[in-house]
């Protein structure tokens, strides 16, 4: 089972709310209020981390990080 992919940018790999908030350059209660429109999409977490799948739809949501 793979546990990390590459996407043009940035690698896939599980990852807490804190990990990705720090890709994005912003703090953890900003990114939770930017990820609040796609919770039904991305579904619950399970544990402390986004599996590789969410942090996908995440990507596909926010966009890259390092894109902007």
């Amino acid at each position: 089972m793979k546990t990390e992919l590459t996407t043009k940018t940035t690698s896939i790999k599980p990852s807490s709310p804190v990990d990705l908030a720090k890709l994005y350059g912003v703090c953890d209660k900003t990114f939770k209020k930017w990820l609040k429109p796609f919770e039904a999409a991305i579904g619950e977490r399970i544990g402390r981390y986004y599996s590789i799948a969410q942090v996908r739809i995440i990507f596909e949501k926010l966009g890259e990080p390092g894109e902007g």
